[in-house]
């Protein structure tokens, strides 16, 4: 557990806000183009997914903002 404020969390959060905004904007600019003539069904699911996959990288991201290590740690 860190004892002493680091920059990685604020910068952390400004990298994400960053990552979020551009991954949301490439979303919305490319994928009705690619599925806007499937399925209204097909495309909730296809949503669904892109709504839910940035959070795949999401944990190893918040365990770096509080430990500066990648990975989880044996503490």
């Amino acid at each position: 557990m860190r004892k002493e404020p680091t920059a990685r969390i604020p910068l952390g959060i400004l990298g994400l806000l960053v990552a979020l905004t551009i991954y949301g904007v490439v979303v919305a600019r490319y994928v009705p183009d690619l599925i806007g003539e499937w399925p209204t069904l097909v495309q909730t699911v296809v949503y669904l997914i892109l709504g839910v996959i940035w959070l795949l990288p999401l944990r190893r991201f918040l365990i770096w903002m509080e430990t500066g290590k990648w990975g989880e740690t044996k503490d």
